[in-house]
């Protein structure tokens, strides 16, 4: 396990609102809820540990970040309306910290088909915003309860 760095916001601080955190065979991930405005349904799977790149993982740690990144995944795509797609990313240019991105994506929503990091291409949806964010709960439970099998598994 690499030592947290100063420099590191996500080795510093949570990123956003904790929804869950866990180990297993000693390694920690924790998911987090961006707050990003616009995409109420934008979600962070961080590594715990200071790590730049999925490769630096062992297979087995590997297939755990993944596992998680895909219960949240499943547990966004069970939001109604219906995601038109869920955007995964990977960048780590800003913050080369290991993290996905996962976001529900909406064809109303201010930026489709656009990246969220893209210009906006029309206004925001404050009634299908608010929609989204009054299902987080049931999102996050089913998020939770998907993770936490993932670390007796």
């Amino acid at each position: 396990m690499t030592e947290p760095r100063t420099d590191c916001p996500l080795c510093q601080t949570d990123g956003g609102r904790l929804v869950w955190q866990g180990a297993r065979g000693g390694a920690l991930l924790r998911v987090i809820h961006a707050e990003e405005a616009g995409f109420p349904a934008f979600y962070r799977v961080v590594w715990g540990a200071h790590m730049a790149e999925l490769s630096d993982l062992s297979e087995a740690e590997r297939q755990w970040c993944m596992d998680a990144v895909m219960a949240v995944e499943l547990a966004l795509r069970g939001m109604q309306p219906l995601p038109a797609k869920i955007n995964l990313a990977t960048l780590g240019n800003m913050v080369p910290h290991l993290h996905w991105h996962v976001i529900a994506r909406y064809a109303e929503d201010s930026h489709f088909p656009a990246p969220v990091w893209a210009a906006a291409q029309r206004p925001r949806d404050a009634g299908l915003e608010a929609t989204l964010a009054a299902q987080l709960p049931a999102a996050e439970a089913r998020m939770q309860t998907a993770l936490e099998r993932l670390c007796t598994a």
